[in-house]
Formats: C-alpha cells, sequence, structure tokens
C-alpha cells in the first residue's frame, strides 16, 4: 500500500528507538508466523506461545538483522528454529488437539467432511521429519520460492526441493497414498 513504511524502514526505526514500528511488525507478520508455527507444531497452544517467542526472539535479535535478506525472510528463520526448540522440547508423541468449543456447534455436513480431512493431513504432517516438514510448510502452504526457503533453511535451493520431494512422499505415506512417481524432469520444473 502506498505511503506504508516497508520492513527494512521499520526496522531502521526500530533499532534507532521506535518501539511503536516494532508494533507495525508484529502486526503485519503475525499470521504467517502463526501459521508457520501452527503447521509446524500442531497444536493451537504452541502455535500462539511459538509465534509469541518468536516476536519476542526477533525483539532481541533485531540489531542482528543486517538487511542482506528480506525481513520476512529472517523473520521466517528465527520462527523456523524457534519450532525447532520446541519440538525437541516435545516428547515425541501426535500433537494435534480438536478444539472443544467447536463439539456443540451445529456443522453442516459439508464443513465437517473437510474439517476432518483436514485435521487427517496435519496429523499426519506432523509424523513428517522435521526438516522435511519446515520446507514442505513453507513451499506448500506459505507459498515461498525455493531460493527463499535455502535461505531461510540456510541449505542449497537442491537440497530445499529434495526435502520438499522427500516431505511430499512421506505425507502421502502417512496419509496412506501411493505416491506418484515423478520423473527428474517433472521436479525440476515445478515450483
Amino acid at each position: 500500500m502506498a505511503g506504508e513504511p516497508s520492513d527494512r524502514d521499520l526496522v531502521e526505526r526500530f533499532v534507532g528507538g521506535d518501539r511503536d514500528a516494532f508494533a507495525v511488525l508484529v502486526q503485519r507478520h503475525e499470521r504467517r508466523v502463526y501459521n508457520l508455527a501452527y503447521r509446524m507444531l500442531g497444536r493451537e497452544e504452541d502455535a500462539h506461545d511459538a509465534t509469541q517467542d518468536t516476536f519476542l526472539n526477533a525483539f532481541r535479535r533485531m540489531s542482528s538483522f543486517r538487511g542482506d535478506a528480506q525481513f520476512t525472510t529472517w523473520l521466517h528463520r528465527v520462527a523456523i528454529n524457534t519450532c525447532y526448540d520446541a519440538l525437541r522440547r516435545r516428547k515425541r508423541e501426535p500433537a494435534l488437539e480438536m478444539d472443544q468449543s467447536a463439539e456443540g456447534d451445529a456443522i453442516p455436513h459439508d464443513h465437517a467432511e473437510s474439517t476432518a480431512v483436514s485435521i487427517d493431513v496435519q496429523r499426519a504432517l506432523l509424523r513428517v521429519p522435521n526438516e522435511f516438514r519446515a520446507a514442505l510448510v513453507l513451499h506448500d502452504v506459505q507459498d515461498l520460492p525455493y531460493d527463499e526457503i535455502a535461505e531461510i533453511l540456510g541449505v542449497p535451493v537442491g537440497t530445499v526441493k529434495s526435502r520438499i520431494h522427500r516431505g511430499r512422499v512421506a505425507l502421502a505415506r502417512e496419509l496412506g497414498e501411493r505416491p506418484r512417481a515423478v520423473r527428474p524432469s517433472e521436479e525440476t520444473t515445478t515450483q
């Protein structure tokens, strides 16, 4: 939008002492960070905690943002690291909890069916190894390009492509589907 400061401007203002600039950054990026954390962790409460921790870490480390990458890339990296920390602390168990408030509500059949499928996919996604899940969520859910994912994860683009492919295979296996064979030429042409 015209007239709104860029992320880079807000970071500079924050580092210069303008605390309101950080509030704008949080408001601007909170939803994406939460969605990433939810896909990585599977529980709303954990995703809220991870989102809060991500912004707390960003607040503390903002002076380390050098501007070599976009702010969103740096923030996604902070979020992924925060989620990895949360996963290391958590026992290895299925991590999806049903929202209890929705049980008594009258939900149309179609919505309930799509919700069940969504829950199945989320549960299966949580059983995909972390490094594959991170690449898969960043690409297929957050819709980030390979090069930005590579920067966020600190790995080469080829590794990102491999992790996405392996993540999709693992997800299909968890969903009980037989993954279709992908020709090498198809893998490199899809983004």
